[in-house]
């Protein structure tokens, strides 16, 4: 038979945990507001004026200052092995130096290595972020090819971790092809989740590369050569179509 938790008096919880910002102005996505913010536990409670609260609340004036939601950086690449480099920025300094800007949530790519699953993938980077970040982070997940075992993945990423958001690569050697595109998105949208792709016609690149490093240009300034804009728009075109198309379809169904 388990003990009963006792609820412990409030005021003999740690202040610490109880923090009230005095005579800011409050932004919200509609309005600018003068008042007071009280935050138990890290969660907003009250919004107001004379706010009635705990004795020992740790308090900040911001008289004269913006009180404003803490931005969210969707897109960011710590800790990230890729062709044979390694970005600078591990999950500690990243998320420290967003902290330091007014950035609370990063969501960074859980990119699998060959012959890993998404699934794993996933856990891997859980293991180099959860003892690190010092804010708020997710994870999209990278779907470096298609198969039944990527789509359940998906499903169990998506039932029992919360992921929502997938991306796809049109170029690399680990590119899709036009169906794996058009299954990927369908059953993102069965599962109501995010497809994001890198949309480049990674065919044309390789050709263009090839002939670049016959003529000499092997420097970095040969990546952009290779990538013309109209080749990013080719691809961006095809991705919309296959995107509307498999919408199309389980519309039909």
């Amino acid at each position: 038979m388990s003990t009963p938790v006792k609820k412990v008096p409030i005021h003999l919880q740690s202040s610490q945990t109880r923090l009230l910002i005095k005579n800011g102005k409050i932004v919200n996505e509609n309005e600018i507001t003068d008042g007071d913010i009280y935050i138990e536990d890290g969660v907003i409670k009250q919004l107001g004026r004379n706010l009635i609260i705990p004795g020992g609340t740790r308090t900040i004036d911001a008289r004269g200052r913006y009180v404003m939601p803490g931005g969210i950086d969707p897109h960011t690449h710590f800790e990230f092995e890729f062709m044979g480099t390694k970005s600078v920025d591990d999950f500690y300094h990243g998320t420290k130096a967003a902290i330091a800007g007014g950035t609370t949530t990063i969501i960074d790519f859980a990119f699998p290595k060959p012959g890993e699953s998404p699934l794993d993938a996933y856990h891997t980077y859980r293991l180099k972020a959860d003892g690190k970040v010092c804010c708020d982070y997710g994870l999209h997940v990278c779907l470096t090819g298609w198969s039944d075992q990527v789509k359940k993945d998906m499903d169990l990423l998506c039932r029992d971790h919360g992921v929502n958001s997938f991306k796809l690569f049109m170029c690399y050697d680990f590119m899709v092809d036009d169906g794996e595109l058009y299954s990927a998105f369908e059953h993102c949208k069965n599962l109501g989740a995010i497809a994001q792709v890198h949309a480049e016609n990674g065919k044309i690149i390789i050709k263009n590369a090839e002939k670049l490093i016959a003529k000499g240009v092997t420097g970095p300034e040969g990546h952009e050569i290779s990538r013309p804009e109209e080749v990013e728009a080719e691809a961006v075109n095809r991705a919309c179509v296959i995107a509307k198309q498999g919408h199309s379809s389980s519309n039909r169904q």
